[in-house]
């Protein structure tokens, strides 16, 4: 194996690292992680992996240390970094949600929009996105780069923070308001532009473009499969919401067809009953590990 045909890959260390590890396992990679190594294992001779902070990868692709990786949108904004993006991917099976950068103030602030924070001070992970958002509102104040426990700093050091949030819990739960959004958010897959234009590196990230894709399609579809009487198929297709048109066999018992589709996770609760009434006998749901279009 030569030096070129290996593809190093930046995997994000920290809140991302988990969840792309998950679906790297699903797409086909294993990957183990060394509590003393920054260089996880993977079973692809292939690749190499390096477990760096997502606020960081971006960087690294940009000036060609990492062949790609994947880190969120934001940290690429933040880092106003100049990569090729492969793909979009949404990690989060609760609420399919990307995640939103806020600014936020205390409930009994009296600050209502971005324009009464003239002067103010800011708090925040993402300097230089909320320094763009307020140059693009008219508004000078000044902003402080936050460590950590940036919520609990709105009550009593800053007059707002700019937070990451998937569902507002965390900042209602804090007593906080959000007054605007400044950045949606979700992974992305990003290559290095001089890696792009390389023909074996570009395949095999595309490959693990394709194959993320379909793993994170899987996660909320199931496959069914059912027989039905011949005489009853019309009225049970009309029922089935296919992915596609579902695939039919003949069964060895004449005037016996074998039905089999994929469908959304959640509507199959509500869909088996329909179809054992619409005389479907011998039905199976089963999960899937991709689902490539």
């Amino acid at each position: 194996m030569t030096p070129k045909n290996k593809l190093r890959f930046g995997l994000p260390k920290g809140s991302l690292q988990d969840a792309t590890i998950e679906k790297m396992a699903k797409a086909g990679w294993n990957i183990q992680v060394s509590s003393r190594s920054y260089v996880p294992y993977v079973d692809d001779p292939e690749m190499e992996i390096r477990l760096i902070r997502a606020q960081e990868i971006s960087r690294y692709v940009e000036h060609g240390y990492l062949d790609c990786g994947i880190t969120g949108h934001d940290w690429i904004m933040e880092n106003n970094s100049k990569v090729h993006e492969v793909g979009e991917f949404l990690f989060s099976k609760a609420t399919r949600q990307p995640a939103r950068w806020v600014l936020a103030v205390p409930e009994e602030s009296p600050i209502k929009t971005v324009k009464d924070l003239q002067g103010k001070r800011i708090a925040t992970e993402v300097v230089e996105i909320t320094r763009r958002f307020l140059k693009r509102n008219g508004v000078k104040a000044e902003i402080e780069f936050s460590w950590g426990a940036t919520e609990f700093k709105a009550h009593e050091l800053v007059d707002a923070i700019v937070e990451l949030t998937e569902t507002g819990s965390s900042l209602r739960a804090n007593k906080l308001r959000i007054i605007d959004t400044l950045l949606s958010s979700t992974p992305r897959l990003i290559a290095n532009h001089a890696i792009w234009k390389d023909k074996w590196k570009r395949e095999k990230i595309e490959t693990l473009s394709l194959l993320l894709k379909g793993a994170l399609e899987a996660e909320t579809k199931v496959g069914l499969k059912m027989n039905i009487a011949e005489k009853n198929l019309a009225k049970l297709l009309q029922s089935l919401p296919a992915l596609r048109n579902p695939t039919l066999s003949s069964l060895s018992q004449p005037g016996w067809i074998a039905v089999e589709t994929i469908i959304d996770e959640h509507v199959a609760r509500e869909i088996i009953p329909a179809l054992k009434a619409a005389g479907a006998e011998g039905i199976i749901e089963y999960p899937l590990n991709k689902v490539v279009y």
